[in-house]
This record gives structure tokens, C-alpha cells and sequence, in this order.
């Protein structure tokens, strides 16, 4: 399916997908793949819906794996910061259909501020072009359209 007859070359557009592929300016992909309005297109190493981890949500967030400061209490900062430079929110595309992600796997960017949605890999498309038009910091990491049930 045709999204965009018209994309920035400076940012990243979701231009069309199909049962085998996500086009991103114009350019199409045969694999899973997770991007920004900015930057380089990245192969996704999951492969269907039950690969996705709260470590796999932290990576694409682009959160470090620092060990917290068991010291934190003393200065009263206990809870996980979300950096400045963190997404809004993340656009999981998880095939054909929506499949929910467990709150166990979201949670832990929920709790510091980056939303984690999930929905068709159709609407994530759709949902990834309005929020990097309105200029939002948002990740789409999207599967292809097959069933990955």
C-alpha cells in the first residue's frame, strides 16, 4: 500500500509496505527494521512479537545498561531518569495483527516517561507518519505484515 506520494529526503517516511517488505523512502526493506525521523534505517534482529524484551524496548530507546547508583536514596533519586534525549515513544509494528505486549516488558519505560505502543505493523506505519511530521521524538520499529502470532 502507496502512504506518501511526497516525503522530506531529510527525514524518514514510511512511503509504502506490502505482505513482504517496509518502504522507507522509497527504499524497501525486507525485514524487520527500527528508525527514527532521523538517522540511519536499522535491521531489527527480532523476529516475531515473542522476541520483543523490556531489553529489547531499552535498547531501541536508546537507554544504556548503567547499573543504578545503590547509593541513589541518600540524595533522594531513586526512580530512573528518562535522559533528555529519549523518544517520546516507541511505534511497535507487530505484523498483520496487533498482538499486546506484556506490562512486565513495557513498564519499565512507561515508569520513566517513554510511551511503548503496539499495535499492526499497518497502523504503526500510519501512527510513525503524523507523530515525525508534527516533529515528535518517536521510534518505529516495525515487523513485517505476516502473522507472527
Amino acid at each position: 500500500m502507496q502512504l506518501q506520494s511526497e516525503s522530506n529526503p531529510a527525514l524518514n517516511t514510511v512511503t509504502a509496505y506490502g505482505e513482504d517488505y517496509i518502504e522507507i523512502n522509497q527504499i524497501s526493506y525486507g525485514h524487520a527494521v527500527h528508525f527514527a525521523p532521523e538517522g540511519e534505517i536499522h535491521a531489527w534482529s527480532v523476529k516475531t512479537v515473542q522476541d520483543i524484551s523490556a531489553d529489547v524496548l531499552r535498547a531501541l530507546a536508546g537507554l544504556s545498561d548503567t547499573t543504578p547508583d545503590p547509593m541513589a536514596f541518600l540524595h533522594g533519586n531513586v526512580a530512573a531518569q528518562k535522559p533528555e534525549d529519549a523518544p517520546e515513544v516507541l511505534l511497535i509494528g507487530t505484523g498483520l495483527k496487533q498482538h499486546m505486549l506484556p506490562a512486565h516488558i513495557t513498564g519499565p519505560l512507561l515508569a520513566i516517561g517513554i510511551g511503548v505502543e503496539a499495535m499492526s505493523t499497518q497502523a504503526a506505519a500510519r501512527t510513525y507518519n503524523i507523530l515525525m511530521s508534527e516533529g515528535r521524538r518517536v521510534i518505529a520499529a516495525l515487523l513485517p505484515l505476516q502473522e507472527n502470532a
